[in-house]
């Protein structure tokens, strides 16, 4: 059987405007063309920061411009999110695939992620977006029951809660495309977040951290490894200190004492390792590859890259 393998982009890997996106994801689309030459079945999810708070900031500005429209809220912001950056990116992977012979259907699946209402973190929101605001609009913004925080200088933003991922609401419709030996694009920018009340779906004032989308949708497709990509070829703890250290393989036990012990970032690499335990706890024979996007193949080799065991 094919090894099963889910990717996560991160920002270096998609870039931030229109022209860096289309270079990016050429660049993106070559090394994910290369797995799938080494005959891996590839399940891609990215991220999507600087262009949800574009979408979010466009939509809003056009609201208070046009009195007959309405600001648009985060759940459909991350659903543009979705659309706009995976109709790029399936078409970069599709035209190198073919430059390549090989013929293969890449999809973009537009993807819902359950969240708890009770998750502590809509108690607590951290991800800051959106444009800069004066201390009025700030007002109104809070008297919405939206949370604001003051960038000194700068003006105010919107801060959202980043709640953790349950479930995947399109998980069969993905098994099924991947059971069929397609590429699939899917929980872009970490899904949209949605809440269940009775038989409808609601979407959540919130974004789901990439990373952590990430390990759930490769744990429920039952994947042999998780790669997450982003800015280093390796991880170091204690960086730019007399101490610094690289990590290469390590252990699941060695990773939970690195993130007990603080050392990684909790908006950065933490999540990154938070999710490849998790993943690999749920079933032996698992691994998870943290490198640069460029780094992608030889890290699946094990010749770069921290790999968690």
């Amino acid at each position: 059987m094919k090894k099963r393998v889910v990717i996560a982009l991160g920002h270096r890997a998609l870039g931030t405007t229109l022209p860096e996106q289309k270079e990016a994801v050429g660049r993106s689309a070559k090394v994910i063309a290369d797995l799938i030459e080494e005959g891996c079945q590839v399940a891609i999810t990215h991220s999507n920061a600087p262009q949800v708070g574009m979408i979010h900031t466009a939509m809003n500005e056009f609201g208070k411009v046009h009195q007959d429209y309405t600001a648009a809220p985060m759940s459909v912001c991350a659903a543009m999110s979705q659309g706009y950056i995976g109709y790029d990116l399936q078409n970069g992977i599709r035209t190198e695939l073919l430059d390549r012979g090989i013929f293969r259907t890449v999809s973009t699946v537009l993807t819902q992620v359950m969240v708890d209402p009770y998750d502590e973190a809509f108690y607590t929101p951290t991800k800051v977006l959106g444009r800069y605001m004066s201390a009025e609009d700030a007002a109104a913004e809070r008297k919405k029951g939206n949370y604001v925080v003051e960038e000194p200088g700068k003006g105010f933003r919107r801060v959202v809660s980043a709640p953790n991922p349950v479930s995947i609401v399109e998980i069969e419709a993905i098994k099924a495309l991947m059971d069929a030996d397609q590429v699939v694009i899917a929980c872009g920018g970490g899904g949209i977040p949605v809440m269940q009340q009775g038989n409808r779906l609601k979407g959540a004032s919130a974004v789901i951290e990439k990373d952590l989308a990430a390990g759930k949708l490769a744990e429920e497709l039952d994947a042999d490894a998780l790669i997450i990509l982003t800015s280093v070829d390796k991880v170091y703890i204690n960086r730019g200190k007399e101490n610094e250290e690289e990590l290469g393989e390590i252990t699941v036990e060695q990773a939970k004492q690195y993130m007990e012990e603080g050392h990684f970032g909790v908006y950065n690499m933490l999540p990154k390792f938070r999710a490849s335990v998790e993943f690999i706890e749920k079933r032996q024979g698992r691994e998870a590859i943290i490198t640069s996007y460029d780094k992608l193949l030889e890290g699946l080799k094990g010749k770069t890259g921290t790999i968690i065991r």
